[in-house]
């Protein structure tokens, strides 16, 4: 059979064609199975911390609102990643008006590291046809400051997704329950 023959013989139903009509969409998270119970957190209280997520996200993620609070990613974040004993790097992918399309745990490391290629948060963004995005990793350590390291790989990751119109709005670092912001310290 052609392509041209099999193209013909495929046919779409209606309703998926429907359902490409503008709705109003629940941001997503992924990533999250990376999560695990901790000599620091026990299965009950994951379970609530996941609760906490889940809510933090429909609050903060309803695609009608404009995310124009920066307290309510922080707090996301924080429930996110400060209970890790590895390091683990999330992006919160946003549209034009700054709606949460996504969030999603996109690199896991170790207790002191992980390794963060430009190339797979580029493509992650582009997945969610992000418009802008906000970077996370957490430090294990509980100290919430940047090393020389995270400095550079902000940069890195900056020029990265400006090379497709993607703008890095903030990196934040978790550590010890608190959560601090690159573009409040003139680091962006």
């Amino acid at each position: 059979m052609s392509d041209r023959n099999l193209l013909s013989s495929v046919s779409v139903p209606d309703r998926v064609v429907r359902t490409r009509k503008v709705r109003r969409r629940l941001a997503t998270e992924s990533g999250a199975d990376l999560l695990q119970p901790s000599s620091r957190v026990s299965e009950n209280e994951l379970q609530i911390l996941s609760h906490a997520r889940a809510i933090l996200l429909r609050l903060c993620g309803d695609r009608g609102t404009s995310l124009t609070a920066p307290r309510a990613v922080r707090d996301y974040l924080v429930t996110l990643l400060a209970a890790q004993e590895r390091e683990l790097f999330a992006m919160v992918a946003l549209d034009n008006r700054h709606r949460v399309i996504a969030s999603e745990i996109l690199f896991a490391g170790t207790i002191d590291g992980s390794s963060v290629h430009p190339r797979e948060v580029v493509k992650s963004a582009l997945r969610y046809n992000a418009a802008a995005v906000i970077l996370s990793h957490n430090h294990p350590s509980g100290v919430a400051e940047p090393s020389q390291a995270d400095e550079l790989i902000t940069q890195r990751l900056r020029d990265a997704l400006a090379l497709v119109d993607i703008r890095l709005l903030d990196h934040f670092i978790v550590g010890g329950g608190q959560a601090m912001s690159f573009a409040e310290r003139g680091l962006l």
